[in-house]
C-alpha cells in the first residue's frame, strides 16, 4: 500500500494539473465590470500609480522604507559587515601561506577534495534543495547530516541561508533580493557579504524552518558546528590518520574552505551572468555547464529559477548535476522520498515560448512578401497583356498570384526556356509537381515575387467565367 501510495507521488508530479470543471449550477453574481471599467477610465495618471503602488509589495516597500545612505569613501569603513568580511578576506591568504609552507601529502589532497564535495553537497542538497526548497523529503537522520555538512561550509545556519534564498526567488533582481545581479557581479557574488545592505531583503515565509526542530537544532548550535566541522575535524582527521595536522588545517580546512565559499557565491553571481536562457528572459539567471561544473550542479540556473521547486537542477542525462545524482541516491537507499519534479508539459511550454521569442526576433529581421492587401487585382486579361509588353519583366501565374520572375529568370535551376514558356500563362500546375515538385525555398522565393492578384484565381476560372458556367464570380482574395 505504501508503495503505491509513492508511485502515486511521483506520478502527480510529472503530470499536470487539470483542474475540475466549475459548478454552473451557482447562482449568477452580477458583474459590476461596466462600472468598475467606467470607474478605472476615469482614474489619473497619479491616481493609477498610486493604485499601483498600493497594490505591489515591492514598490510600496521600496516608497516606504527608503535605504541607508550610499557607500562612500568617507563613510564606507562604517559600512563594513567586519565579522563576515574579515573571514572571507584573510581565509585566502591564510589558504596560500599553507600551500608555500606546508609538505604535500597524497592522503591529505584526496581527503580534501572529499571534504570539500560533502560540505559543498551539504549546501546544494541540504541547504538549498531540501531546506529552501522543499524540492523533496528526507528522514531526520539525513536532515542532520546533511545539516552537519552543511554547516561546515561556514555560510550561516540553513535558516538564515534559506530566508535570504527564499526572498531570492521571490524578489529576484529587484532592490528587496538580497544579492541582486542588477548590482554588479562583485556584489552579487561577495560584496553583499561584505558591506551591510542598503535595506533589509523582502519579506519571504519560514514558518516551517521556525517549527522544523533539525533546523532550530543547527541554529542553535551553529557557531561550534562550523567550527567543528569545518576547522576541527578534518585536522583531527588528517593528523590521527597520517600524521599530518598542518595539511588537514590548512588544506582540507581553510583552502577547501575558500573553494566551497566560492563555489557557492558563484551561483549568485557567474549563473546570472553567463550563459543562455532556455525557459525565461525576463529575468538574469542563465543555464551554462562551466557554472554547473564549479557549483555541483547548480549552474543551470534559469531552469532552477522557472522551476525551483524540482529536485533537478539539470535535465539531460549528459548535464552535470551530481547534486540530483547524490539526492536520487538518497532515495535509492531509503533516505529521501516524494522527489518533486515539475511536469514536463510545463517545461516544454517554457522551451517552446523562449524558442517562438527567438523565432519572433529572427522575423523581424527577415524580408517578407507583401501583404494581399497591398497588391492590386487585375483580370486575366489584364495579366495577359502585360505580360506581352517588352519592359523585362517575366509575369507568370502561379496560385492565383502573378509573380515576375524576370530578375530570376536567368538563375533558374531550369533554365530560361521552363519560366519564358509559361509568361503569360498559368503556371500552377507545372510548379506544384506537374513538371516539379518545388521544395520551401522555391516557394519563399516565389512569394517574394508577388505584383498582383488575378481577380478570379487563374486560367480555369477565367475560361469558365467566358464561357458562362460561372455566373457570380467571387475573387479569391479580397
Amino acid at each position: 500500500m505504501v508503495y503505491i501510495v509513492d508511485k502515486l507521488k511521483e506520478f502527480s508530479t510529472c503530470m499536470p494539473y487539470v483542474p475540475k470543471p466549475l459548478d454552473l449550477s451557482l447562482p449568477v453574481v452580477e458583474s459590476n465590470v461596466s462600472t468598475d471599467n467606467q470607474t478605472h477610465s476615469a482614474m489619473s495618471t497619479e491616481q493609477e500609480e498610486e493604485e499601483f503602488i498600493k497594490n505591489n509589495y515591492v514598490a510600496r516597500t521600496l516608497l516606504n522604507e527608503p535605504e541607508l545612505p550610499a557607500i562612500t569613501w568617507t563613510n564606507w569603513y562604517k559600512e563594513i559587515n567586519w565579522p563576515q568580511a574579515t573571514l572571507l578576506c584573510l581565509e585566502p591568504f591564510i589558504a596560500l601561506y599553507g600551500i608555500f609552507t606546508t609538505s604535500f601529502a597524497w592522503q591529505t589532497a584526496i581527503f580534501t577534495l572529499i571534504w570539500y564535495f560533502l560540505t559543498g553537497f551539504g549546501i546544494t542538497a541540504g541547504y538549498h534543495r531540501l531546506f529552501a526548497h522543499r524540492a523533496y523529503e528526507a528522514t531526520k537522520t539525513l536532515r542532520y547530516i546533511l545539516l552537519t555538512f552543511g554547516a561546515g561550509a561556514v555560510q550561516g545556519s540553513a535558516q538564515w541561508w534559506s530566508r535570504g534564498h527564499r526572498a531570492h526567488h521571490r524578489y529576484t533582481d529587484t532592490d528587496l533580493d538580497p544579492y541582486s545581479a542588477h548590482k554588479g557581479m562583485f556584489y552579487s557574488h561577495i560584496g553583499w557579504l561584505i558591506f551591510k545592505p542598503r535595506r533589509k531583503p523582502g519579506v519571504a515565509d519560514v514558518t516551517d524552518l521556525n517549527h522544523d526542530p533539525t533546523i532550530q537544532w543547527q541554529h542553535r548550535n551553529y557557531i561550534s558546528l562550523a567550527f567543528f566541522m569545518s576547522f576541527v575535524l578534518p585536522t583531527l582527521i588528517c593528523g590521527l590518520g597520517w600524521n599530518d595536522y598542518r595539511g588537514g588545517y590548512f588544506f582540507a580546512g581553510v583552502l577547501r574552505l575558500v573553494f566551497v565559499h566560492h563555489s557557492t557565491f558563484c551561483v549568485n553571481s557567474l549563473a546570472h551572468y553567463l550563459g543562455d536562457t532556455p525557459f525565461d528572459d525576463r529575468h538574469t539567471p542563465r543555464d551554462h555547464f562551466i557554472t554547473a561544473l564549479v557549483t555541483l550542479g547548480e549552474g543551470y540556473h534559469n531552469f532552477h529559477h522557472e522551476f525551483p521547486s524540482d529536485y533537478r537542477n539539470a535535465l539531460r542525462w549528459f548535464q552535470y548535476d551530481p547534486t540530483k545524482l547524490l539526492i536520487e541516491f538518497f532515495k535509492l537507499i531509503g533516505l529521501a522520498s516524494n522527489l518533486k519534479e515539475f511536469p514536463n508539459n510545463e517545461i516544454e511550454k517554457g522551451r517552446y515560448t523562449m524558442v517562438h521569442k527567438e523565432l519572433e526576433k529572427l522575423g523581424r529581421t527577415i524580408a517578407w512578401p507583401k501583404r494581399n492587401s497591398e497588391l492590386p487585382i487585375i483580370t486575366f486579361e489584364e495579366y495577359q497583356e502585360l505580360s506581352k509588353k517588352d519592359d523585362g519583366r517575366a509575369l507568370i501565374l502561379i496560385a492565383g498570384f502573378i509573380h515576375d520572375a524576370g530578375h530570376f529568370i536567368d538563375s533558374h535551376p531550369g533554365g530560361r526556356a521552363l519560366i519564358k514558356s509559361y509568361i503569360g500563362k498559368d503556371a500552377t500546375v507545372a510548379f506544384y509537381g506537374g513538371i516539379h515538385d518545388h521544395n520551401t525555398a522555391a516557394h519563399n522565393m516565389l512569394a517574394m515575387m508577388r505584383v498582383a492578384i488575378c481577380k478570379y484565381g487563374g486560367e480555369v476560372e477565367h475560361i469558365k467565367k467566358r464561357l458562362g458556367h460561372v455566373q457570380t464570380a467571387t475573387p479569391i482574395f479580397a
